[in-house]
């Protein structure tokens, strides 16, 4: 069972939308959930997580004693069968995200991930050094904009994980051919009924001819990108040259 543990001081903000749809319905078969509160690791009476930054400035800074001792406490929680979980923390300075890094994560047989959520203006940059060098810990970005915390980015990184669980998804097939599987944006999608408001399903998808459609559907993925992400198709060509 892959296995995920957030750790963060609003731990009751999960499973949140993960437990709706398909993620939903694969959690506690095959998908879990553990959630560790970091302001239990707190070791005064009013339990506190966070401290003023040395130099001044704005806002409070988590401090590392306590950030450390949640972490290791989580992977103590999360054994994987490799030994070495995928432990991120979500940061604005980190590496930005894409599907890319989740298919290589799952080709290193990840079964186990673990993610760290800052809160206020950051955490001791000395725990985030030090799990890092001892644990590979990695630095990640859901984009060039800053949230209150890191809660809502690791949501969106634990959907994109999940989908590529054997079995969550009901047609496997849908993995590899959506939006950044092959750095192509994906091709538009029709249903019944065949005409609405005037517009009519384009014909080849009702050709039957699974050649004429394929390659339409290529082409539609490669107009799209080049028009709409130009960085992915500059990506897409490299790697077909």
């Amino acid at each position: 069972m892959f296995s995920v543990t957030v750790v963060s001081i609003f731990p009751e903000i999960f499973p949140g939308p993960l437990a709706f749809g398909l993620s939903g319905k694969g959690l506690g078969r095959l998908w879990d959930l553990h959630l560790v509160n970091i302001r239990d690791f707190a070791t005064d009476k009013h339990r506190k997580v966070d401290d003023s930054p040395f130099g001044g400035g704005a806002g409070m800074i988590m401090k590392p004693d306590v950030v450390h001792d949640a972490l290791s406490y989580a992977v103590r929680l999360n054994p994987t069968k490799t030994g070495n979980p995928t432990i991120l923390f979500m940061s604005p300075r980190g590496a930005l995200f894409s599907q890319k890094m989740v298919r290589t994560w799952y080709n290193n047989e990840m079964d186990s991930l673990i993610i760290l959520c800052g809160r206020y203006e950051g955490i001791d940059q000395r725990v985030i050094d030090f799990w890092k060098k001892n644990h590979g810990m990695i630095e990640v970005s859901v984009g060039d904009f800053v949230l209150f915390g890191g809660e809502l980015p690791a949501m969106c990184i634990i959907d994109a994980c999940l989908r590529q669980i054997p079995g969550i998804m009901h047609n496997e097939l849908s993995t590899e051919t959506e939006s950044f599987s092959v750095d192509l944006l994906e091709y538009p999608q029709y249903t019944r009924p065949c005409e609405w408001n005037g517009e009519r399903v384009p014909a080849v998808l009702l050709s039957g001819n699974h050649g004429e459609i394929g390659r339409w559907r290529l082409a539609q993925s490669e107009e799209a990108t080049k028009e709409l992400r130009r960085d992915l198709w500059e990506r897409y060509e490299r790697d077909v040259d």
